[in-house]
């Protein structure tokens, strides 16, 4: 089993604050939204992809080292980092299909 490093752990905690800033950032676009704030609404959502691409970024550096043959140690919060990122491309569908039905009202 391969330990856990700590240059691993603070990879997972950026994945994890990344996605929980995009996944508030995307709920808050959607309920300025539905109160007919479009312009914030719009910025707000402009934050939640920035943060969502900052969380691919870190991901998609993992994957290159794993690529390349450094292996990954798998564990709880590695899991948790991955479920996060997850949950927030769901989150990301849903509100960019919302905010689209509030805006054609």
């Amino acid at each position: 089993m391969i330990k856990m490093t700590e240059e691993m752990e603070m990879i997972c905690f950026q994945l994890i604050a990344n996605s929980g800033a995009a996944k508030s950032a995307y709920l808050e676009a959607l309920e300025l939204a539905k109160t007919g704030q479009k312009q914030a609404a719009q910025a707000k959502l402009d934050e939640a992809e920035e943060c969502f691409v900052l969380a691919h970024q870190v991901h998609s550096e993992l994957i290159q080292k794993e690529a390349s043959g450094q292996q990954t140690p798998v564990s709880l919060l590695l899991m948790h980092a991955e479920d996060q990122m997850a949950s927030v491309e769901v989150v990301q569908l849903l509100v960019r299909e919302l905010m689209a039905v509030h805006q054609a009202k």
